[in-house]
């Protein structure tokens, strides 16, 4: 439906304000607009019924985190109890600050793990390893397995699950989960080796070009000087406040270095296409709410930081601040579900033609 280039800048753009915010209103933004995404695009797809399973994940973490936060943490001025002060770790004033605090922190590791869960139920994962660069083929493929691993354990352990309660066997404790487990393992233990029988049956690895042992050393001393030059000019930008234009310098060279060598190491692989993905008004429309999105948090945080962070801690209020033009750029998060009726339109009138 939405080409695969536009997914992955929504997710950029949903996850660094997930991952840097740490304000309880934008992260409810977040994830009312990943719930909406996920809602309007991703329920019917196959990989998307274990959007359950990571929901209650995250508030596993979420209700983690309050505790483990209260508990560790004795600062503030309002207190609910307190616990004997010569108990390790946790001995002291339980704060009401300290609790705001945990549920802050937990309410955004459970954006963060909304926002992939959404990703990944509505991306195609076959175009999303098609557009790995060609240098980072190997990497594409762990990553694609890596990401729908543990959707595939999911599905996986409803369907045993469901077979073993049709048979009669009921779940009662940690003894009965025998029966789940170890058809679980059978079953991943039976896809690897599918998998590895497949890649190799498709010549996995085997369109890329041999190398000389001077190439491969000639490459290898460059992607060496390219990264020491990154790495002393990002020293010299740190430390050295005089001479930063030779650290910008230096960052310049080492990076242009290194994409020059990778796109070396690029076009000696070779790559086909059986059908190339089309790009849509659509997917540009969700690219650009993309780039605004960032460019909003971005400014933000160069003119007013204070209004993008929490504190709870005194002598911070308990409300917390709110920005309404980076609050009105989350909310272009949800445009793909806006998008999405036009797409299906098109895809069943494009259905009925055939």
């Amino acid at each position: 439906m939405f080409h695969t280039l536009s997914w992955l800048a929504w997710l950029v753009a949903a996850a660094v304000p997930a991952f840097t915010l740490r304000n309880p209103l934008y992260s409810a933004l977040i994830l009312g607009a990943a719930w909406v995404v996920y809602t309007a695009l991703g329920r019917s797809t196959l990989v998307g019924s274990s959007w359950g399973s990571f929901v209650k994940l995250g508030f596993f973490l979420f209700a983690l985190t309050i505790p483990f936060n209260a508990l560790s943490i004795h600062i503030g001025q309002i207190v609910l109890f307190s616990l004997p002060p010569n108990w390790p770790i946790i001995g002291g004033k339980i704060t009401l600050e300290a609790v705001i605090a945990g549920a802050v922190n937990g309410l955004a590791l459970f954006t963060i793990l909304v926002v992939f869960a959404a990703f990944n139920a509505v991306v195609d994962h076959y175009q999303l390893l098609r557009a790995t660069p060609a240098f980072l083929f190997q990497a594409g493929v762990v990553i694609s397995i890596a990401i729908t691993f543990v959707p595939q354990m999911v599905l996986s352990a409803k369907e045993i699950r469901q077979a073993q309660r049709i048979r009669g066997h009921r779940f009662r404790g940690l003894r009965d989960l025998l029966p789940l487990v170890m058809p679980l393992l059978a079953g991943g233990l039976e896809r690897a080796i599918q998998l590895a029988e497949t890649m190799e049956a498709r010549g996995f690895g085997s369109a890329v070009r041999p190398r000389s042992r001077r190439e491969t050393l000639a490459a290898q001393a460059g992607m060496l000087v390219a990264l020491l030059a990154l790495l002393i000019g990002l020293s010299v930008v740190a430390f050295s406040g005089q001479r930063r234009v030779w650290g910008g310098a230096l960052i310049a060279f080492g990076g242009a270095g290194l994409l020059f060598l990778f796109w070396l190491q690029g076009r000696g692989v070779q790559q086909t296409r059986y059908r190339r993905p089309r790009w849509h008004a659509r997917d540009t429309v969700v690219a650009l709410a993309g780039g605004i999105v960032l460019a909003v948090v971005i400014a933000a945080k160069a003119t007013a930081p204070a209004t993008l962070s929490y504190n709870p801690y005194p002598p911070n209020p308990l409300m917390p601040p709110f920005n309404p033009w980076v609050g009105a750029a989350l909310l272009l998060l949800a445009l793909p579900a806006l998008l999405a009726p036009a797409a299906v339109g098109e895809q069943g009138a494009r259905a009925d033609g055939n």
